[in-house]
């Protein structure tokens, strides 16, 4: 192999390692299982419509991933701004309306196929979740999603929230800024055990700095939507009751 051969294959090795350590940086998903979860038989679910976060959010400034916790809460998402920024010159984003319901159905789609499961769709679900929805205590809506499976006969009810949804400015090859969506998921057990928890986050970023996260959306800046249904794709993957029909 010729010199200029080498130091190219070099160079690209060196460009493709980066990429990949970059796209490993962070965790976009996590979820975690209660240590009682085998004390259960989840045989029906009740999809209760998710409800969005009201107050503004400070989206990531500089890092590459901020992994919301289990539990997440309004302040979860925010990170603080250097003091030589005035607070002023902070950018605020505010859920859209429309996101609650859109990521509901995302997760509908997904989960109304499943086996082993029966779960209740978001619509007959609406009217029993209505409190769970009002509730801006984490701890209320828990106590509300589980009175809700009892009134449903279901054994849980699948809760969520969404913590920041912001659709990208520009197009597939170049935004600016890149869409950011976040949610938060729970499993609760109609005697209000939280049985299951899954976080999503993710700011796309660019190839250069993550390499592996671009290439899995296809290679371009994708919408809000795409990457809130990349969300619910991977974070469904953990998730313990019934199986998935492909």
């Amino acid at each position: 192999m010729s010199p200029a051969l080498l130091r190219r294959d070099v160079l690209l090795t060196t460009v493709l390692a980066a990429g990949m350590a970059a796209g490993c940086s962070g965790s976009k998903i996590t979820t975690h299982s209660s240590s009682e979860l085998n004390r259960y038989q989840i045989k029906t679910v009740a999809l209760l419509p998710f409800t969005a976060i009201a107050t503004p959010q400070i989206p990531d400034p500089g890092d590459l991933y901020l992994s919301t916790p289990q539990g997440a809460r309004r302040s979860d998402i925010s990170l603080g701004v250097p003091s030589s920024r005035e607070p002023s010159m902070r950018h605020t984003v505010t859920v859209p309306d429309h996101a609650a319901e859109k990521v509901t159905h995302l997760f509908w789609n997904r989960l109304k196929n499943r086996k082993g499961v029966v779960v209740l769709s978001p619509s007959n679900a609406e009217q029993a979740g209505r409190k769970a929805a009002n509730d801006e205590n984490p701890a209320g809506r828990e106590f509300a999603a589980a009175e809700a499976a009892k009134q449903l006969k279901a054994d849980a009810a699948f809760i969520g929230q969404v913590l920041i949804y912001q659709e990208r400015v520009g197009g597939r090859l170049g935004a600016n800024p890149p869409a950011t969506v976040g949610f938060e998921v729970k499993t609760v057990a109609a005697d209000g055990q939280v049985l299951w928890v899954g976080n999503y986050y993710e700011k796309q970023m660019p190839m250069t700095q993550d390499f592996m996260g671009f290439v899995q959306h296809g290679g371009v800046f994708v919408t809000a939507e795409e990457l809130a249904r990349y969300g619910v794709d991977e974070i469904l993957k953990s998730f313990p009751f019934g199986i998935t029909e492909d």
